[in-house]
């Protein structure tokens, strides 16, 4: 396993490089001149030249890559050009506000995803069958924002049971603070999980190894949850990875309709700002957080299933 994980790093360095490549080329030619967004229209030339100097936007383009290359090592991206703050400790303020949105959300979300799936898959062709995955079709087809909006109106206007915006640092009122948000992150996720979750249930239950364990004669829970839950993981997996990313950037309008300062609002207020040291930061942090969800789930595919190792 150390061996096959030891490679497994060695094969992210050239990706983690080509991609850092990719992102500072791109920041480079549709970026701008910063000077001009910091300095405003007005600022005289020896301003200018200043301030390029200062950023070291000077010097030639490969030694200002490597000098990118050297703060994603470091977790050094600069200033911020709007609140002239160093974009890493906002990162860091903002990570915790995030994180305790979309961990939980997300780890409900999942759960009850792959229960329902199940659940489903054991009742496939009945009316709950069919009942359910129209009840997912049509959650699938509403906007998150008309989420956001009905839940703010009638659950925290109307009803009074949650407050409508805010956060605050305190566990117990942040737990109200996050409690409908994330109720709304696993409604808008939630119905889209169990349709392709129970595809996969579905493509394993008509497998012979499942024929076989019903002729043994073990209950369909059994079945269902110790043998065609195992052999579906590794697509469960796959699908599960790609929304890693989001465990700290979080969602967008979450953050920004409910006042949660996290990730998600910072990289709203850059981008209204064109604050490219923190755009800049937040596309190369999820490039990241990808790169390693990836390696998370070879290493957990060789984990549930150690031939993965083997080829």
């Amino acid at each position: 396993m150390l061996v096959y994980v030891v490679r497994k790093l060695l094969y992210t360095i050239p990706i983690i490089l080509g991609v850092s490549l990719i992102i500072f080329m791109l920041f480079n030619m549709v970026g701008g001149d910063p000077t001009d967004i910091m300095l405003g229209r007005h600022a005289t030339l020896q301003q200018k030249v200043e301030l390029s100097h200062e950023l070291g936007l000077d010097r030639p383009l490969p030694q200002q890559y490597l000098s990118f290359v050297g703060q994603i090592v470091t977790f050094d991206f600069g200033r911020s050009y709007s609140t002239k703050q160093k974009v890493s400790d906002m990162i860091l303020r903002g990570a915790p506000a995030s994180l305790s949105l979309a961990v939980p959300a997300f780890l409900i979300e999942t759960l009850a995803a792959i229960i329902i799936a199940l659940i489903v898959s054991f009742y496939r062709g009945s009316w709950v069958d069919r009942s359910i995955v129209v009840a997912c079709v049509i959650g699938m087809s509403v906007s998150a924002l008309a989420y956001i909006l009905f839940g703010q109106y009638f659950f925290a206007y109307k009803m009074g049971w949650f407050p409508i915006s805010g956060y605050s640092d305190d566990p117990v009122e942040r737990f109200q603070y996050v409690a409908l948000p994330a109720l709304i992150w696993v409604a808008v996720g939630l119905g889209l999980n169990v349709r392709v979750f129970r595809t996969f249930v579905l493509d394993e239950i008509g497998n012979d190894y499942v024929r076989t364990a019903r002729a043994k004669g073990l209950a369909e829970g059994v079945v269902l949850f110790k043998h065609v839950l195992k052999n579906a993981s590794i697509p469960i997996l796959t699908y599960t990875v790609i929304e890693i990313p989001f465990l700290i950037t979080g969602s967008f309008l979450l953050e920004s309709f409910f006042g949660i300062p996290g990730i998600g609002s910072i990289t709203i207020d850059a981008i209204n700002n064109a604050d490219f040291p923190v755009i800049k930061a937040m596309t190369t942090i999820g490039t990241l957080l990808f790169i390693g969800g990836n390696l998370l789930t070879d290493v957990l595919y060789s984990v549930v299933d150690p031939r993965v190792r083997l080829s």
